[in-house]
């Protein structure tokens, strides 16, 4: 997230948060696509990870970035952390580890989410190369330790990295040595946002196969294919994972609030600075418990929309949904990862034929095979056959979708084009990260050089 929200409406009740998320509705005919992605940055002359200070540190970069797009530079504490467009064109923003984030503006085509995407991989080229630095599309930093990689100075990371060895054994790797594919996606309903969210908790597990590519860790493979994935089964499992109640019948707004009520906060930011309240949960915070620990102590919705941006489900619920289960990964699956998605809830008939094949998906069987897929990937079992058939079948109906979509781009092609990385690799019925340990093994002489060079943009 690239800047915590401030806004001072005051929070009268329950009904205000869920009015909130409500809020988010919107006609199928105004439903936008908004993908955003991370990539590491490396010194091309040793491979080492790039620094936030220095002249060709993270914040030279930041720099760069922002006389070439002529953004509005994003400050905490007087130091440039992101960068925002000035008329909602998206936002640029740093992970706790140097992760370089494009947090994309919402757009109306996976064609045009797929130029963004590209303009802004050729503007951190530009910059990048004057600096020496590149850029790895990989869902896990492949060659440095947790102690070799460099420390983001954003107040909010502090206080999580304070917090979260409290609360997991995983969640400094997964702050510090991880990257995503992500997509956000509108919902018209209670209803509609509920169907979308089932399916998106259902079937994240098989995205996560379908886009598994971090299969190396401190310069060797780690037995892996997705050790993205398998980081994210012990980082604070009070706020992320699979959330039970979303699998019951008439889940709706009301559940997912109270689920966050509970959950401890990170921070509450007043007047620019981030106060430590990762001793209370919200519903705490509403009844009084910082009175007299930090400023203006009474809860406001932007507090509240900042909390919702620090919950970690499989499937984000704010004002729009948020894919979460991908691994970060070359150009190509960063139009991909859209494409699947918009393929099978955009379109009503696809949206019901997949309603439909995982509706009886027990809470226990999604969460099993979600422990599974970090290892096995495709061959990770499910009912009587294996993820790769389950991949098999949400391709091609996401493809379905697409084409029902027709949405034209100038040369009369619709959006399913995007779709074929996806269809390389349940063909091929390997994931991603077992075919780049292949190569390691076969015809890179297990180099890791030769990993950087096949996975930078």
């Amino acid at each position: 997230m690239a800047r915590d929200t401030t806004d001072l409406t005051p929070i009268a009740s329950i009904e205000d948060l869920v009015g909130h998320i409500r809020g988010g509705e919107k006609p199928a005919s105004e439903f936008r696509i908004g993908t955003e992605h991370e990539k590491f940055g490396f010194y091309t002359a040793d491979l080492s990870p790039v620094p936030y200070e220095g002249e060709r540190g993270i914040r030279a970069l930041l720099e760069g970035m922002r006389e070439l797009n002529g953004w509005d530079p994003i400050t905490d504490d007087g130091r440039i952390i992101g960068l925002a467009g000035h008329s909602g064109e998206g936002a640029i923003s740093l992970e706790p580890g140097g992760q370089f984030e494009l947090s994309g503006a919402p757009l109306e085509t996976i064609h045009a989410t797929c130029r963004e995407s590209n303009a802004h991989l050729a503007q951190v080229r530009a910059v990048g190369e004057k600096l020496g630095i590149g850029f790895l599309g990989i869902g896990s930093s492949p060659s440095w330790t947790l102690a070799e990689t460099p420390k983001m100075p954003k107040s909010r990371y502090d206080i999580m990295r304070g917090y979260m060895p409290k609360v997991g054994t995983r969640g400094l790797d997964m702050m510090h040595r991880t990257t995503t594919i992500q997509v956000n996606l509108d919902f018209s309903s209670e209803a509609d946002m509920r169907r979308k969210m089932q399916v998106g908790m259902r079937l994240q597990p098989v995205a996560s196969a379908l886009f598994a590519h971090s299969p190396f860790t401190d310069g060797r493979p780690n037995g892996l294919v997705s050790w993205r994935s398998e980081v994210w089964t012990d980082v604070d499992n009070q706020r992320s994972g699979l959330l039970p109640f979303v699998f019951e019948e008439e889940f709706g707004y009301r559940d997912y609030v109270e689920w966050a009520l509970d959950v401890p906060m990170y921070f509450v930011m007043r007047d620019g600075r981030y106060h430590d309240a990762t001793t209370v949960t919200f519903r705490q915070f509403m009844d009084g418990a910082l009175v007299g620990k930090v400023p203006d102590a009474v809860p406001n919705m932007g507090d509240w929309t900042n909390h919702l941006s620090t919950v970690f489900p499989d499937v984000r619920l704010k004002r729009f949904l948020e894919m979460r289960g991908a691994d970060g990964g070359p150009w190509r699956r960063i139009c991909a990862l859209p494409a699947y998605w918009v393929g099978l809830l955009y379109d009503a008939a696809t949206l019901d034929a997949v309603a439909a094949m995982t509706a009886d998906w027990s809470f226990a069987e999604v969460d099993a095979m979600r422990s599974a897929v970090p290892r096995l990937g495709f061959r990770a079992p499910f009912r009587d056959g294996t993820v790769l058939d389950i991949a098999r079948q949400t391709v091609k109906l996401a493809r379905q979708g697409l084409i029902a979509r027709n949405r034209l781009n100038e040369d009369g092609n619709d959006e399913s084009f995007f779709l074929a990385p996806l269809e390389e690799v349940v063909a091929r019925g390997t994931t991603s990260g077992e075919e780049l340990v292949r190569l390691y093994e076969e015809q890179w002489d297990r180099q890791m050089a030769a990993v950087f060079r096949h996975v930078t943009y």
